[in-house]
């Protein structure tokens, strides 16, 4: 059974940074992609980035794109956020999620429980 546990959270002035790292397990992950969402309070949950497993190619959404870096660590299965410049608008709940990628698209099937990011201005 997949588990995606996530840590990392916390509470940053604008402009500081955080790392979120998520600890996945329960399968080998060959072939999945994974990744960061977010959801802020009272808005949709919305894609950050995402990293292939096998080739490391990875995704981003603009608002990542020059401030936010995924990578992976794969000797412990454990998937990195790295966001720098942070912004009161990147306040939300991070979400690591998994999924296969068949014909270049990827189903996230699997979602951790999610772990708070706070910037205060």
């Amino acid at each position: 059974q997949v588990q995606l546990v996530e840590s990392g959270g916390g509470v940053v002035q604008a402009g500081g940074s955080l790392r979120l790292s998520c600890v996945a397990t329960g399968r080998t992950f060959s072939g999945f992609n994974l990744g960061w969402f977010r959801q802020a309070p009272g808005k949709e949950r919305e894609f950050v980035a995402a990293i292939n497993w096998s080739n490391g190619l990875t995704g981003y959404n603009d608002l990542a794109k020059g401030r936010f870096t995924i990578s992976l660590d794969n000797a412990k299965n454990t998937v990195l956020l790295q966001m720098t410049s942070l912004k009161p608008e990147d306040t939300a709940v991070y979400y690591c999620v998994a999924g296969p990628e068949i014909d270049n698209q990827v189903k996230f099937d699997y979602w951790g429980q999610g772990t708070q990011v706070t910037v205060s201005s």
